[in-house]
């Protein structure tokens, strides 16, 4: 356990890590082509590192209060421990994961394996899909805006979150994705979503018109967006929580309500990035424009109840992708002249983002 270090200081020295991880990469990226040997043993060498780290500080954290669900998710592992388990009617197969988990380790081994389930599959598909160039798309995932947040509070919507995008690596393999989908969704229910964006891309891959219906949810929210509250609220969309999401129970650390512009530019990042790509590069990659066409359905729908409290939860179940969506052509594509120093650049802007808010407005 990282006992050692200070609860208040914990959440911020794994954003300053980062920040330390980060400053390397742009000096090499710098200084060095991508293809350069010296470049690909460090990305390799200092990448483990960071996996390492990654693993060990959010799976070795204390169990405290200061990470509110860990410690729901911490009284309901000893109740299963003790025989007494909690009436599940939902998100089966989480809680029967750590039924079998308190049969064979302490509650302290469970947040490790809960975070290398969550950690690992992101490490292996960036190896798959990328290479000796897996560093730079693990280090936007794990510096993405709600990754912290989805290890070690939302814990099983995160490892929800990495199982489906695991499933991506089997796209071509259906006997293999089908069952880590329901993997998923079985995790977290909230994982329909994004799979019913994957579902309808089998229908219809055309990026244009999932690009038309996101641009065209923006002002039916302005308008209707009220409505779309209500009606979501009513059906009982997402957990047990969801009358606190969508009603006016606020938490004292929720000061904005409304419709938040500042979200939806950070949405629109990515929205900018699959249409320049795909449209002003051409860049031709099926999985791609599938994958942009998922986070284009699952974010109109987090538009449409912008206006909800807590309405981040909905958009996490598009941001988990958006790091994906930024850096996948520019890993995989041939149209930068200095591909090294253009991807420093942007590893440096998306987590400049990641760091405005988790660290810099936080202690003002």
């Amino acid at each position: 356990m990282f006992d050692f270090v200070p609860i208040e200081s914990y959440t911020t020295i794994y954003f300053q890590m980062l920040l330390f991880f980060l400053m390397a990469t742009l000096l090499h990226s710098f200084v060095l082509a991508i293809d350069d040997y010296k470049n690909i043993r460090f990305v390799n060498y200092f990448g483990h590192f960071a996996l390492l780290f990654v693993v060990l500080y959010i799976g070795l954290r204390p169990i405290s209060g200061v990470f509110v669900d860990m410690t729901m998710y911490a009284y309901s592992f000893e109740r299963f421990q003790e025989n007494n388990p909690l009436i599940v009617t939902e998100d089966y197969a989480f809680y029967w994961f750590m039924d079998f988990c308190s049969q064979i380790m302490n509650v302290e081994t469970f947040f490790l394996v809960c975070a290398l389930l969550y950690i690992v599959p992101l490490y292996i598909l960036s190896v798959k899909w990328f290479g000796k160039y897996w560093y730079y798309s693990f280090f936007i995932l794990v510096g993405s805006l709600s990754f912290w947040a989805y290890g070690t509070n939302g814990i099983r919507n995160g490892m929800a979150t990495s199982f489906f995008l695991f499933s991506l690596i089997y796209i071509d393999k259906r006997a293999i994705m089908i069952p880590l989908l329901i993997l998923s969704c079985f995790f977290h229910k909230t994982m329909i979503l994004p799979t019913m964006g994957l579902a309808l891309t089998y229908f219809n891959n055309d990026s244009r018109n999932y690009l038309k219906g996101w641009l065209l949810c923006i002002p039916i929210s302005l308008i209707f967006g009220n409505y779309f509250v209500e009606f979501f609220a009513n059906i009982g969309f997402d957990d047990h929580r969801i009358d606190q999401y969508f009603t006016d129970q606020i938490d004292e650390g929720i000061t904005q309500t409304g419709f938040r512009w500042d979200f939806l530019l950070y949405s629109a990042t990515g929205v900018y990035a699959g249409w320049y790509y795909l449209f002003k590069k051409n860049f031709q990659d099926k999985l791609y424009q599938r994958m942009f066409n998922i986070y284009l359905f699952a974010n109109a729908f987090w538009v449409l109840v912008i206006r909800a409290n807590f309405s981040n939860r909905f958009a996490y179940l598009s941001w988990f992708m958006l790091g994906i969506i930024i850096i996948y052509p520019l890993l995989k594509g041939g149209f930068l002249k200095e591909k090294n120093k253009s991807i420093g650049f942007v590893l440096l802007g998306y987590y400049a983002f990641t760091y405005l808010l988790t660290v810099i407005l936080v202690r003002s």
